[in-house]
C-alpha cells in the first residue's frame, strides 16, 4: 500500500532557490528547455529556459587545472569540489555542440557568480541529460529577443511564439494585472464568484450573442456574467469574478475579440455610483505599485512604463464631446455614443491638459445603455454610468443599477421587454436588493493598451476573432 503525503521534494533547483539561497560554489542539478546554444570554439555556452527566466551554462572543453574563483572567500574544498566534477565530467565538446534547441534536459553544474550572466550567475556545466528533444527544426526564431516576424505568423504558430521571452513577458504582466484585481478586491471584503457562460438569455441582448442548442433548448454563450453577479449582491454584498465572455461581433478591427477576459466587480449598499469608480482607482493604484515591485524585469523587457494612477480626471460624455470637438475641430456627429475616433482624441486631451493616461467618460446617455443601469434622477436622457478610457480606448464599462422591482419593470416596459424572458433575474428585485453597481473590465485591452501594443489580439494567448478558431 503507498500514501501520497504531499508535494514531492525534487532535486532539482530553480532560479528563485539559487538567488534566496547559499548556492555559490555549490554543484546543482536544474531543468528547462535549450533556449539557444553558443558556440565560441573551446567553451559552449547553453542557455537555459525555466518559467523564471534564462540561466547561463558554460562548458569548457579543457578547464584550467586550478579555474579563477569569482569568489575569494571559497574554500580550498570548493576548489577541491571544482576540480574533481571536471575530472570526472563524463561530457563531449560535441555532445554540448550537437545539442538541439527546446530540447528538454537536465543539467547538472556548479553555480559560480558572473555579474554577466542573468541573475548574476551561471552553472559550469559537468552533466547533462536529455529528457526529450524536438523532432522538426522550429519555423520561428523564439530564442531571438526579437522575432521579426508578421502577428500572424504569430498566432497561427502559437505553441511555439509563446515560448519567445518577449512574448512570455507580455503574458507575466497580464498575470500580474489580474493579480493585482483579485489580491485587491479581496482585501476591500469582495468574495470571489463563478458564474455560468451557458445562459438562457444574454444580459446585454442584441444580435450578438453565439447561440447553441442545450438539450433541445435554446442557449446562448455569456456576454456578461451581469444578472449573476447582482443575484450574488444579495448574498455577499461584495462580489468579483474573472472569467471568459462571448461576443457574436463580426468585427474584424485592432480593438475586438469575440472570447475575452473580463475582470467583473460587483458591490452593494452604495451612495453613489462614483464610488465604483473610486474602487476601480483603487484596483488601479494597488496593480501598478504590484507591477512595479514584482514584474520589474518584463516591464524593462518590454520597456513599459507604469502610468500615473494617482488621481483619474472624470468628465460627462456631453461635455466630453464638447471638449474635443472644440480644441480638435471635429464635428459632433452621434450624439449618443462615443465614436473609436473621439475616444482617442479624448484620451489625447486629457493627456495633453492634465498629463492622465486615463479619464472616466460619465453620464453615457440611456438609448446607449442597457435596460438595469440607473437613469440619472437630475435627467433621466442619461444614466448613472461612465466608461474608463486608458490612452484613447474604452477598456471598462461600469455604473449603478436599478435596484427597485417597481423601477425596473417601468423602464422594461418603455423599451418593450417582456419581464417573463428574465423572470428568474427580476426574483432578485421582487425580494429586495441594497442600492448597487459594478464594472467590467477588458483585461486583453487593459493589457494592450499597457503594453503599448496596437492590437489586441497581442494580449490574447489563443485569441478568437472572426476568423480564427485554432490554435
Amino acid at each position: 500500500m503507498e500514501f501520497i503525503s504531499g508535494v514531492k521534494q525534487k532535486e532539482d533547483v530553480t532560479i528563485s532557490q539559487i538567488l534566496a539561497g547559499d548556492y555559490i560554489g555549490k554543484t546543482v542539478k536544474m531543468r528547462g528547455a535549450v533556449h539557444n546554444v553558443r558556440d565560441m570554439g573551446e567553451v559552449v555556452f547553453v542557455i537555459l529556459r525555466k518559467s523564471e527566466g534564462l540561466v547561463q551554462c558554460v562548458f569548457e572543453d579543457k578547464p584550467a587545472a586550478e579555474p579563477a574563483l569569482p569568489d575569494t572567500s571559497e574554500s580550498a574544498a570548493d576548489v577541491t569540489d571544482e576540480a574533481e566534477s571536471f575530472a570526472g565530467n563524463s561530457l563531449a565538446l560535441s555532445d554540448i555542440k550537437n545539442l538541439k534547441e527546446e530540447s528538454a534536459v537536465e543539467v547538472t553544474g556548479r553555480v559560480v557568480s558572473e555579474v554577466r550572466a542573468p541573475y548574476g550567475f551561471e552553472l559550469r556545466l559537468s552533466g547533462i541529460e536529455i529528457l526529450s528533444e524536438p523532432d522538426e527544426i522550429l519555423p520561428l526564431a523564439v530564442n531571438k529577443f526579437k522575432m521579426h516576424t508578421s502577428l500572424e505568423a504569430k498566432l497561427a504558430l502559437r505553441p511555439i511564439s509563446l515560448r519567445n521571452v518577449r512574448e512570455r513577458a507580455k503574458f507575466k504582466i497580464q498575470e500580474g494585472i489580474v493579480r493585482g484585481f483579485r489580491d485587491f478586491l479581496m482585501s476591500q471584503g469582495f468574495t470571489e464568484v463563478h458564474t455560468p457562460k451557458i445562459v438562457s438569455r444574454g444580459a446585454e441582448g442584441g444580435s450578438n450573442v453565439f447561440k447553441l442548442d442545450y438539450f433541445n433548448k435554446k442557449a446562448e454563450m455569456g456576454q456578461s456574467p451581469q444578472f449573476y453577479k447582482q443575484t450574488m449582491v444579495g448574498v455577499y454584498d461584495r462580489v468579483f469574478e474573472v472569467a471568459p465572455v462571448f461576443r457574436a461581433e463580426k468585427h474584424n478591427t485592432t480593438r475586438h475579440l469575440n472570447e475575452y477576459v473580463s475582470l467583473d466587480f460587483e458591490m452593494g449598499y452604495i451612495d453613489s455610483f462614483e464610488e465604483i469608480m473610486a474602487m476601480e482607482t483603487g484596483f488601479l493604484q494597488y496593480t501598478m505599485e504590484l507591477l512595479a515591485k514584482d514584474y520589474q524585469k518584463e516591464l524593462n523587457m518590454l520597456d513599459v512604463k507604469l502610468p500615473d494612477v494617482s488621481r483619474i480626471p472624470a468628465v460627462r460624455f456631453d461635455k466630453a464631446k464638447e471638449l474635443v470637438a472644440e480644441k480638435y475641430n471635429r464635428k459632433i456627429r452621434n450624439p449618443f455614443d462615443l465614436e473609436p475616433e473621439e475616444e482617442l482624441l479624448i484620451g489625447r486631451y486629457f493627456e495633453e491638459e492634465y498629463g492622465s493616461d486615463f479619464v472616466f467618460v460619465t453620464h453615457y446617455p440611456s438609448k446607449k445603455r442597457p435596460f438595469y443601469a440607473m437613469d440619472d434622477p437630475e435627467d433621466a436622457r442619461f444614466t448613472l454610468s461612465f466608461d474608463l478610457l486608458f490612452r484613447g480606448l474604452e477598456v471598462t464599462t461600469g455604473g449603478q443599477r436599478i435596484h427597485d422591482y417597481k423601477e425596473i419593470l417601468k423602464k422594461m416596459e418603455k423599451r418593450g421587454m417582456d419581464p417573463a424572458d428574465i423572470e428568474s433575474y427580476l426574483m432578485i428585485f421582487k425580494y429586495g436588493m441594497p442600492p448597487h453597481g459594478g464594472l467590467g473590465i477588458g483585461l486583453e485591452r487593459l493589457t494592450m493598451r499597457l503594453l503599448g501594443e496596437q492590437n489586441v489580439r497581442e494580449a490574447s494567448l489563443f485569441p478568437r476573432d472572426v476568423t480564427r478558431l485554432e490554435p
